[in-house]
């Protein structure tokens, strides 16, 4: 493992004692490495994706889901929410599919962590932002979809091979956003949760994330959505009783993006599909 690797991995060790503060970290991918991961991602296919469609509470959702290659017998598996963008917004069931989607579907990836990976695509913003009145940054507000997609996933553990306590909901910018704001909803259904790029909710919904095992991941050069939203959050977070069981992994020098080195990497899927819902509630 890469000295960038052992880095990220003995942070996101239970108990790390440098868990109370951000990580600063350098994404040092080569452009060489860049350009192979941006060709194996190209050449992965889209049709391991099942299509559907879902009428909930709130409206029709269409989404993709793909099972794990080799489905046993009497085996749970995790599932795995992926939630896109702003600018993948729209009805046509393909766009939602981009890099973080994808990488689920590089072959390495899906022989280390068999799982169902379930991309929604909403028609509308998933999650909306404005400044907060208790501290003048932006906090981002649930769009109207997110109870559909909740029943959605109630939906879906009966039909396959669900481990109900293995349930995890990561996405990037907008979709970042709203997978805080999904959890904030049902706090129940969700084991853990991944934030590339997000605007956090309001600081003080930290006494209800304070038990989530979350992980920041933000560059502090982003000017599309700042980095400060979530420093706050992490910061109250850190001062709930008993602590909190977030992470903060903070890319100093970097836009808004998934950072190159854990787009396909394996450390923080380690950390993830460790997590199981109830655990230290």
């Amino acid at each position: 493992m890469a000295l960038r690797g052992v880095v990220l991995a003995l942070m996101l060790a239970a108990g790390c004692a440098c868990a109370a503060q951000p990580e600063l970290l350098t994404d040092r991918t080569t452009p060489a490495r860049q350009a192979s991961d941006a060709a194996l991602l190209k050449s992965l296919s889209r049709d391991v994706f099942l299509n559907g469609a879902y009428a909930g509470p709130t409206g029709r959702l269409a989404y993709r889901l793909m099972p794990p290659a080799d489905v046993q017998s009497g085996k749970r598996y995790p599932l795995v929410i992926v939630l896109h963008g702003s600018g993948a917004i729209g009805n046509d069931n393909a766009s939602q599919l981009g890099a973080l989607a994808m990488s689920w579907t590089a072959p390495a990836i899906g022989k280390r962590y068999p799982a169902y990976i379930l991309v929604p695509q909403f028609a509308e913003r998933s999650a909306n932002y404005a400044p907060s009145a208790a501290d003048g940054l932006l906090a981002s507000r649930p769009g109207p979809n997110l109870p559909t997609l909740a029943a959605l996933v109630d939906n879906l553990k009966p039909q396959f091979a669900i481990d109900p306590e293995r349930i995890y909901i990561t996405g990037f910018s907008m979709g970042a956003s709203a997978a805080t704001q999904a959890v904030l909803q049902r706090r129940d259904l969700f084991a853990a949760a991944v934030a590339f790029s997000g605007i956090a909710p309001e600081r003080a919904t930290a006494a209800q994330l304070k038990d989530l095992p979350l992980l920041l991941v933000h560059g502090d050069a982003d000017t599309e959505n700042p980095i400060e939203p979530d420093r706050a959050l992490f910061a109250a977070l850190q001062r709930q009783p008993g602590g909190a069981k977030a992470r903060m992994l903070e890319y100093r020098g970097m836009e808004h993006t998934v950072p190159a080195d854990m787009l396909l990497a394996p450390d923080w899927r380690d950390w993830l599909f460790d997590q199981r819902q109830g655990e230290g509630r």
